[in-house]
């Protein structure tokens, strides 16, 4: 019988890690040439007529009156925008539409607060970063200035934005939430992304420290007292460049979670429709409740404008998970948005490539799964978008 060799641990682990690594940075050179970074597809008239909130054939009959932005033709005559130009057309429609009580920029007005979403779980799994990734790009495409902040050392939506934390070396919001002298302005941590509407503050391993330097600086100092406030204040210097922040929290309740859900507006919460994930979540939801009555009796306030849950990757033909949706809807009633997120094989296949539905050509999966995929995160997204929109009273 082969006996196994001892081997060190971190030795392995370490050559495992770096290979690894650098198969994932060579892969990004071959889908994104020619400089590693990511571009964006052209989006055909009848997706550009949905997030600018009118026809295609007002778009059709702009084109043809040569107003607005000047679309790509293809031979067979299907009009193609690029996300910048969505932009100038809800513009041009902002200031030309002939109805005077439509309103094609639906960014901030003048007493709307910054809205702040939190997306968690405490479960891996959930399709959390999934979710953040196309509710950020969603909301951008529709006219939002948005900032993603990915607060999971793992870095995954780092990642689906074409950042590799390991080789990239951008800064992480633990630089500018830190507590010693080497903390940096926000400003210098954000990162523009391939969507021209959309920013992104990447993470990277060292979001981690926050966890260690936490506990220390509570028993050392006032700023560790009030770590809870860190992100709220940071994001007071960047308040009047966005309208909306969206929040990838790790997946555990620790310091980096309590400090995103103090600073936020509003939460959402993933749940994949198993006995195990609603077990996980019953479990979250309680520390979460007693941690935040702490935090109340400490004097914080943690008002939310909504919190709701998210079905994720849901499959309708699967008896055991159409039964767990049917308690979740009894028990959590109005607190559910009412279109689950479909499992769907569009876009674990845009994942493999680091892309998201939004960025996936059509062609590249079967029609059918991409469109059933892409019509339901679009009705997830609208929904999210209507909660945002009557926090701001519209």
């Amino acid at each position: 019988m082969k006996q196994f060799k001892p081997f060190a641990l971190d030795d392995k682990i370490l050559v495992h890690g770096v290979e690894i690594s650098q198969t994932l940075d060579q892969l990004r050179l071959e889908v994104f040439p020619p400089d590693a970074r990511k571009t964006l597809k052209l989006f055909p008239i009848q997706e550009v007529a949905t997030y600018v909130g009118t026809s295609a054939n007002n778009l059709k009959r702009l084109h043809l009156e040569g107003k607005g932005p000047i679309p790509e033709t293809s031979s067979g005559g299907r009009r193609y925008y690029t996300a910048e130009q969505i932009e100038e057309v809800r513009q041009f429609l902002d200031k030309t539409g002939k109805a005077a009580s439509k309103r094609y920029v639906p960014q901030r007005r003048d007493g709307d607060k910054l809205q702040v979403v939190a997306v968690v779980n405490f479960k891996g799994g959930s399709g959390k970063t999934t979710t953040t990734a196309h509710l950020a790009q969603h909301l951008s495409l529709t006219g939002h200035r948005v900032l993603a902040v990915d607060l999971d050392p793992q870095g995954s939506l780092s990642a689906l934005h074409g950042f590799q934390p390991e080789l990239d070396k951008n800064l992480s919001l633990y630089d500018a939430i830190r507590y010693d002298d080497e903390r940096k302005p926000v400003r210098d941590t954000i990162q523009k992304t391939n969507f021209p509407m959309l920013d992104i503050i990447p993470a990277n391993i060292e979001l981690q420290e926050f966890e260690y330097d936490t506990p220390l600086a509570m028993q050392n100092s006032n700023e560790g007292k009030t770590f809870f406030a860190r992100i709220s204040r940071v994001l007071q210097e960047v308040d009047g460049d966005y309208d909306l922040v969206i929040i990838d929290c790790p997946p555990q309740l620790g310091y980096l979670t309590l400090t995103a859900l103090s600073a936020a507006t509003s939460i959402l919460i993933t749940v994949h429709p198993q006995m195990l994930d609603l077990m996980s979540m019953s479990q979250f939801l309680l520390m979460l409740g007693n941690i935040t009555k702490t935090l109340k009796g400490a004097g914080v306030a943690v008002q939310m404008d909504w919190l709701r849950y998210l079905i994720t990757r849901y499959n309708p033909s699967d008896v055991p998970q159409r039964r767990m949706v049917g308690l979740m809807e009894t028990i959590l009633a109005q607190d559910i948005l009412e279109t689950p997120m479909l499992n769907s094989t569009a876009i674990s296949d845009a994942g493999l490539t680091k892309r998201s539905l939004y960025e996936l050509e059509k062609g590249t999966v079967n029609r059918g799964t991409y469109d059933r995929a892409l019509d339901c995160m679009q009705k997830v997204n609208f929904e999210i978008q209507g909660l945002i929109h009557q926090a701001w009273g519209r």
